[in-house]
């Protein structure tokens, strides 16, 4: 049915949105900029570093955005200690490598943040592809980044399952010719399914190859029951 999968990294692969909320709000501080928490939330579609520069900051030089980012990315790094893997990934990545399937990651993040936190949490291992946001020219919802994974595998795009945490994300994998898992607890499940995501699970720890086959078997779109969250502190 499938050959592949290919992850998104931030708060699927990693539970990192409370720390990239809080490095972008200690950002925007840093540079005078007064945002209110609803319009925070722009940073968790999945878009790339330079896209919400441009979309908090306006038009910006080169040098500009290599200044800013850097420093949000320093800022990221301070919060680093209280990222964590998603629950289950572990056992779910050993058993997709069991059934012999390839792994990809396609994020937005920028590569050496990426590589940062793969390393961290020792997950390298398990991926034969990854492709970041500074190698495509254009950020999701367009699908060059899971185009660009599908390619590095070398498998069609109809034989991979994408899973992402993010609408444009779940727009990027389906318009590649994905089909799509959504990450994501019940409140953002029904958007994700809106967007076109085949099912949406909380996390890794209810699911398997075999339950994968079995989820993309069914026609319906289904949510997996929500496992236990904190809440989400970004003071």
């Amino acid at each position: 049915m499938f050959k592949g999968a290919v992850f998104d990294f931030d708060g699927v692969i990693v539970d990192s949105h409370p720390a990239h909320l809080r490095a972008w709000k200690r950002f925007l501080n840093f540079v005078g900029k007064t945002v209110s928490e609803e319009q925070l939330q722009f940073v968790l579609d999945g878009r790339k570093r330079d896209a919400i520069l441009h979309h908090f900051m306006g038009e910006l030089d080169a040098d500009q955005l290599n200044e800013y980012g850097l420093r949000k990315e320093q800022f990221f790094r301070d919060e680093v200690t209280h990222v964590r893997s998603a629950l289950g990934l572990v056992d779910f990545l050993d058993d997709l490598r069991s059934a012999q399937l390839s792994l990809a990651i396609a994020s937005s993040g920028s590569k050496s943040r990426i590589h940062f936190l793969l390393d961290r949490f020792g997950l390298r291992k398990y991926f034969q592809a990854v492709v970041t946001g500074d190698e495509v020219d254009q950020g999701k919802p367009h699908p060059a980044v899971f185009l660009k994974a599908a390619d590095r595998l070398n498998i069609d795009p109809s034989e991979l399952i994408a899973f992402e945490d993010a609408v444009s994300g779940v727009k990027a994998a389906r318009s590649a010719g994905m089909k799509c898992i959504g990450i994501a607890q019940r409140d953002r499940a029904s958007a994700l399914i809106a967007a076109g995501a085949t099912h949406v699970a909380p996390d890794f720890q209810f699911l398997s190859c075999p339950e994968l086959r079995k989820l993309l078997s069914n026609g319906a779109p289904q949510v997996v029951p929500d496992s236990p969250q904190p809440p989400v502190d970004i003071r």
